[in-house]
């Protein structure tokens, strides 16, 4: 999830200067959502929350606009490109559609437009479908080119990956010359399929449909799109033939095989108008593709002409949204889990249902006070909601629907997998397995060893994890060093090639450094950050095993519960046979312990937000450790300065808010030479 803090979207708008931050919080939200979506395929925030951040901003651009930021993503349409493909200038601009929430905007919207072409005014009621817009290019009947919209005036030739589309004609039945526009999408069947067979891989799933088009259609890998069964439905023709109407165009395009947006009503009046999207709301659920909303268009293509468009969207169409998809199902079970540190939290086993897109069939439901807080028991019937269209949350349950056969969950008191006793600290919500031995915590902590941010083990996902351990070839991090390619060869989801993929990836990582190993043992309250420090001033493992309280309390940004925690790690005699066993493997135990480059920034303390094209976080963070100085991860008084890059969030109001000084990278370097 992105840094960014909740906005009142309704916060006073007496005092300009207040305007102004809200306005620059405002465009930095919205630029980082968009980059997310647009060129990383991802949705960190629900479409309804985003289109309110994106509306809010119009209406203060509206009132205010000599406030107006330079990089307002209410002058731009989509994201950048990526660079792997070839870029395709448009001709004619690819818009996006003016958002609007409530029947009394859409109300307005037809108002206006009949006040100025008459009250029988005919517009053209649509599903809005939820995917990846595209334009395609025929000459003389035969496909010559798809591309994506990216920001609106250039785009990614996707060629390739278009004519992979069954769908899509490469050939029309005439031989006209025309530029169509469409989206394409991935039907809610072929996405549940595709989650399937990842599941039976082992491999992680899709999070929705939407972005799963998205992230197929932009790749290097035509038979992928193939495999993956993409469809599309064409909304509109941009040039090459001249129409009357949009219905006119959209017959034209069905009878040269174009396939075009299934359900379209002409509707005359805004009481007609708000029929049209009521029928599409009330069929959302049984379309076997998924809809973010109902777009309503002027259907006379002279009308179109004479409104114009803005820089961003068209003064002729809105779209109006529907809000978050909720939906009840029953909470067939309460069951626990337990994570690599111990603690042990509740989850829902739902009867399936699809929300926003996907299959939900269960969700956490965070901790044990969250279930009391709400009164949740198992037989309940449960409000349903996909936080960011991701991730499925219990909102609520529905207490008018109860029986009495429902049972009032009853908080465990001891592990649900080794039958040990759990354990509730003081001043935490959680409850923990202190059981080292504990199947679940030796599972967990093995997939966090092998993670990214720690080891990097390529191949080592939790199937595979779960697979090695039921086969006793994995009882501690420390045995995945011994694992042999004789071992393994012959299990199921093994082949020579990957078996020996495995153990090569395994031996590479020999070599990594202090820091990822620490962090990969799973110390309590110690992150990436604390590993780092623990690495950098500390010879080796043993130095640190050795350390004793003040010494570890003394080092910078370290604290009183870190230092116990680390002395009660490495007290513990598994802890230090596993060590034993590292070593002996030949993994790297030396600490990362260098010589500065320099003391320029000694006694200073970095903040470091946004994005960089020259280098990347991890990099700056670095040079500035160099010239020993200090990287912090949050903003306060202590904080020197915040280097900010693009899309900077809450960090840079905050540390706006405290006047620290904002620098750049030419500021860093200024500083160092």
């Amino acid at each position: 999830m992105s840094d960014f803090e909740q906005i009142d979207l309704f916060a006073g708008e007496d005092n300009t200067k207040e305007i102004e931050e809200e306005m620059k919080r405002l465009v930095k939200q919205v630029n980082y959502y968009n980059k997310k979506y647009y060129e990383e395929d991802i949705t960190e925030i629900s479409d309804y929350a985003y289109d309110k951040l994106s509306v809010r901003l119009r209406e203060l651009e509206a009132k205010y606009p000599k406030l107006k930021q330079k990089d307002s993503p209410t002058s731009k349409v989509g994201g950048k490109t990526k660079k792997i493909f070839t870029e395709v200038v448009h001709e004619v601009q690819m818009q996006s559609l003016q958002d609007v929430f409530s029947f009394a905007d859409v109300e307005a919207f037809v108002d206006k437009v009949c006040d100025e072409f008459g009250k029988d005014t005919e517009f053209v009621v649509e599903t809005k479908i939820d995917g990846l817009s595209v334009s395609l290019e025929y000459e003389n009947g035969v496909l010559v080119r798809g591309s994506t919209r990216g920001d609106g005036f250039v785009g990614e030739d996707v060629t390739q990956n278009i004519m992979m589309i069954e769908d899509i004609p490469h050939k029309l039945s005439s031989n006209d010359t025309i530029e169509i526009r469409g989206e394409v999408y991935l039907p809610r069947k072929e996405f549940d399929n595709i989650n399937n067979l990842l599941l039976e891989k082992g491999k992680q799933q899709l999070a929705n449909p939407r972005n799963a088009a998205a992230g197929t259609l932009r790749q290097l890998n035509p038979e992928l799109v193939k495999s993956r069964n993409l469809s599309i439905f064409v909304f509109t023709i941009l040039k090459g033939m001249n129409f009357t109407t949009d219905i006119e165009s959209l017959e034209y395009l069905k009878s040269v095989g174009v396939k075009t947006i299934e359900y379209m009503k002409k509707c005359v009046g805004k009481k007609e108008v708000i029929s049209a999207i009521k029928e599409i709301g009330e069929l959302r659920n049984s379309l076997p593709y998924d809809i973010d909303g109902a777009v309503i268009n002027v259907n006379n293509l002279a009308y179109r002409l004479e409104m114009g468009k803005t820089a961003k969207v068209p003064k002729w169409s809105v779209a109006y949204k529907y809000p978050p998809e909720r939906k009840e199902t029953k909470i067939l079970d309460i069951v626990t889990q337990v994570g690599r540190t111990g603690q042990v939290t509740p989850m829902a086993i739902l009867e399936p249902v699809r929300v926003a897109g996907s299959l939900i069939s269960k969700t956490t439901l965070h901790n044990f006070d969250y279930i009391e807080e709400k009164d949740i028991r198992v037989g309940d019937t449960a409000v349903i909601e996909k936080a960011g269209d991701v991730i499925p949350e219990v909102v609520e349950v529905v207490k008018s629907k109860r029986n009495g056969s429902e049972e009032k969950y009853i908080v465990p008191t001891i592990c649900p997998i080794c039958g040990e006793q759990l354990e509730k600290e003081e001043d935490i919500v959680a409850l923990r397995c202190t059981n080292s031995e504990c199947p679940a915590l030796v599972y967990r902590s093995i997939i966090h060893f092998a993670s990214r941010d720690c080891m990097d083990i390529s191949g080592l996902g939790e199937s595979i994890v779960e697979q090695l351990i039921d086969n006793s070839l994995l009882s501690d991090v420390a045995d995945i060093y011994y694992l042999k390619y004789e071992d393994i060869v012959n299990l199921d989801r093994f082949a020579p090639k990957s078996a020996l993929k495995l153990i090569e990836a395994i031996n590479v990582t020999k070599n990594n450094s202090l820091d990822k190993l620490l962090f990969g043992l799973g110390i309590r309250h110690i992150g990436k950050k604390a590993s780092k420090i623990l690495a950098e001033n500390f010879g080796d493992i043993k130095e640190i095993i050795e350390a004793d309280f003040e010494t570890l309390n003394s080092l910078d940004d370290f604290g009183e519960i870190m230092a116990n925690s680390v002395i009660e790690f490495f007290n513990k005699p598994q802890t230090l046979e596993i060590i034993q066993k590292l070593e002996d493997a030949g993994v790297n135990l030396k600490g990362n312990i260098s010589e500065k480059v320099s003391d320029k920034l000694k006694d200073k303390v970095f903040v470091i937000t946004g994005s960089f094209e020259e280098y990347s976080r991890n990099e700056i963070a670095k040079i500035i450790e160099d010239n020993s100085g200090k990287v912090s991860t949050s903003v306060s008084k202590k904080t020197s300065y915040l280097i900010a890059g693009e899309e900077a969030g809450s960090k840079l109001t905050k540390a706006q808010s405290l006047g620290i000084e904002i620098i750049g990278l030419d500021e860093l370097k200024d500083m160092i030479n």
